[in-house]
């Protein structure tokens, strides 16, 4: 069903139009800001894995606070970021060919991926974090000889991880057989969406009971792979069928409505019910647990309304920008970039204030977010080697 809103444009029928679609540029430096965030939430919470850890016993309160921020995140937002790619690839393969596409993703992408696990990575590792441990004194040089010799470096690619399972993402749709041209089709349904969360949710599932507790591969966290899967060939498909422009304004609010206040009710009783405040919190991610099964399927269908919901509001409400939103749009994938640095230098500068773990959470993810975009425009791009990449 179209929005009626206002009406279609070429722009927002044609992703390859040379004519940006503002709010997408909008929805992803929003996400930029949320991954800043969620790594300022690692630093205090006893949730997640980060360079740099500043953590003191909680209350049940504050456990609950930062679990509740960290799991809706982790919901959608890098999801979200996947269906945001994915969208843009069938068009960028039409005009450019195999070759080109293939050859200007590795450019895009896994430059930046290959600066960070053997420049970026070891600086921060070395310098910020401290957490290439040594039992006798030993310098940058010697440690770095190290992390390469003994293949350390494959799995320290920090939040580049989303690059590398990108590039990756491309290059087999790049290479696999198309069998029909790009035609406008309906867009999904309510019973679509439903459909898809829960093939979603069980992907989810028996990837998380089948492989061991964290398991990773290249700092890649297979158990979240289902959903990034799914939702970059949702975006693929959204781009061939011409969807975005056509998705119910007033559904994507409905399932926002209902499905946040709902899926929270299911959220909290899940967590209470299944022990993750006793020290159950493994069977909430892996092995064949009634728990695993709950959380992946509250996960998926949250996750569908998020994006959905995120979609329609960014395109109706968001679908502009001024000087500060052009100035955000732009420095994004540089921020996604460096913003490490500025996180963990932050926090490190912040260790001796004695507030509240949530206090300093907020003020970390302020801080960090301010330095991140302000260096990446001062500093960052306009380096020459790095111009060309971020």
């Amino acid at each position: 069903m179209a929005s009626p809103a206002r009406p279609l444009t070429v722009a927002k029928l044609q992703p390859d139009s040379a004519t940006r679609l503002i709010y997408i540029d909008n929805l992803r430096w929003t996400m930029m800001i949320l991954v800043i965030s969620m790594h300022a939430a690692d630093t205090y919470s006893p949730l997640g894995n980060w360079y740099y850890t500043d953590r003191s016993p909680l209350n049940t309160a504050s456990v609950l606070s930062f679990a509740a921020w960290q799991m809706y995140l982790q919901s959608f937002f890098m999801g979200l970021l996947f269906f945001i790619a994915g969208y843009f690839v069938p068009a960028s393969l039409e005009r450019k060919g195999i070759a080109r596409f293939v050859r200007d993703r590795g450019f895009r992408l896994g430059l930046p991926v290959l600066f960070y696990m053997f420049v970026l990575g070891p600086v921060v590792e070395y310098f910020l974090a401290h957490s290439w441990n040594s039992t006798r004194p030993t310098t940058f040089p010697h440690e770095w000889i190290k992390h390469i010799r003994n293949g350390q470096f494959l799995q320290e690619n920090g939040p580049l991880w989303f690059c590398l399972a990108l590039l990756i993402f491309s290059v087999v749709y790049a290479i696999l057989p198309r069998r029909s041209a790009p035609r406008p089709t309906a867009a999904p349904g309510t019973p679509s969406l439903a459909g898809f969360a829960f093939v979603m949710a069980t992907g989810a599932f028996f990837v998380r009971a089948t492989l061991p507790p964290g398991f990773t591969l290249l700092n890649m966290h297979l158990g979240d792979f289902a959903q990034y899967i799914l939702l970059f060939a949702a975006g693929i498909l959204a781009a061939r069928g011409r969807w975005l422009p056509e998705l119910s304004f007033a559904r994507g609010i409905r399932w926002l409505m209902i499905l946040l206040p709902l899926g929270f009710g299911v959220w909290l009783s899940v967590l209470l019910a299944g022990g993750a405040l006793t020290g159950n919190g493994h069977a909430f991610s892996s092995g064949w647990h009634w728990q695993n099964a709950a959380i992946s399927a509250w996960e998926s269908f949250t996750c569908v309304a998020i994006c959905f919901g995120l979609l329609v509001v960014f395109r109706e409400k968001l679908d502009s920008q001024g000087r500060v939103a052009k100035f955000l749009s732009d420095n994004a994938f540089s921020v996604y970039v460096f913003h490490p640095v500025f996180v963990i230098a932050a926090a490190r500068a912040m260790h001796g204030l004695a507030w509240l773990p949530l206090v300093k959470f907020a003020l970390l993810a302020l801080i960090a977010a301010v330095l991140s975009f302000a260096a990446s425009a001062a500093v960052f791009r306009r380096l020459p080697l790095l111009r060309g990449i971020l």
